[in-house]
């Protein structure tokens, strides 16, 4: 049976997207991807897992992750506690054994969906720590002398924030994809997942506004999707008209509840300054 991806009534995924998913499964490669926060790279595994029916595994990826325990972890701190107290399950080495995400979706009895998300905020040899195994599908654990094999291959989501270069050997094994920041209309496609029942004058210029924002030159951190979603509820919430989002005269103005857009006091302070330059330069 042939699996295909079209992205879900509760995420919009563009034609690039859809095709890029696909063809890593026909491919039976990881699918690599890269995009900024908030495009919903570690969504996208869900939802493939969610269209197809499949069981997810997550692994989440931190600066101190090494690439061993996505496969296992001996824990000889509880069986050295074990024997001192006379425990007979200590004989068993496989006790201690502690199975880990890539075991996890090795072992399931149907195909699974595997993200490992983030994967460039480990160290970098992590990435390819992990070649033989994603390459052949099995792992040794030696302290059992067990070979541990995939029943299926997982459909494998690896997702990176481009914190650092990934290495060549691993680039070579995937399928790779960048999410482009959705454009004006995509982004009402998504924003009428969520919120169905939004006026169109509200949502206009809301996104009016919004990209505006993105657009100001030297912004320390872009506002992303997931933030334009926040804002959305809160305008909702306090009955902000669409009037009060709209610029007299087309260029930026600071928007009401702002703080859900931007992050830090560095892009706050650079936005007033321009809107304080704008309004001397119409006077």
């Amino acid at each position: 049976m042939t699996i295909r991806f079209a992205g879900t009534e509760r995420y919009v995924a563009t034609d690039d997207l859809t095709m890029a998913v696909n063809a890593a499964v026909t491919l039976a490669r990881p699918l690599l991807i890269k995009g900024e926060p908030g495009t919903g790279k570690t969504q996208l595994a869900e939802e493939i897992a969610r269209s197809l029916g499949r069981p997810l595994y997550e692994w989440h990826v931190k600066s101190t992750t090494k690439a061993q325990q996505g496969l296992y972890e001996y824990d000889a701190v509880s069986r050295l506690r074990d024997s001192q107290l006379g425990e007979a399950r200590v004989h068993d080495i496989g006790n201690y054994i502690v199975k880990g995400r890539l075991w996890e979706a090795f072992a399931s009895e149907e195909q699974p969906v595997l993200l490992i998300d983030e994967i460039d905020k480990a160290d970098i040899e992590f990435p390819n720590d992990l070649l033989r195994e994603l390459d052949r599908m099995e792992f040794y654990v030696y302290e059992t002398r067990e070979l541990v094999r995939a029943r299926h291959r997982p459909i494998i989501v690896i997702t990176s924030n481009n914190e650092k270069e990934l290495p060549d050997a691993f680039l070579r094994r995937c399928f790779f994809h960048y999410i482009r920041f959705p454009d004006a209309a995509t982004m009402a496609r998504i924003v009428e997942v969520h919120f169905p029942r939004l006026k169109q004058e509200l949502l206009k210029e809301a996104l009016d506004s919004f990209y505006r924002l993105r657009e100001v030159p030297g912004l320390k951190k872009k506002p992303s999707t997931s933030e334009l979603l926040d804002w959305l509820k809160l305008l909702l919430a306090e009955d902000i008209p669409p009037e009060a989002l709209r610029s007299a005269d087309g260029k930026a103005a600071i928007p009401p509840l702002y703080g859900a857009l931007l992050k830090n006091e560095q892009d706050v302070h650079l936005f007033e300054q321009l809107v304080f330059m704008n309004r001397r330069a119409t006077r």
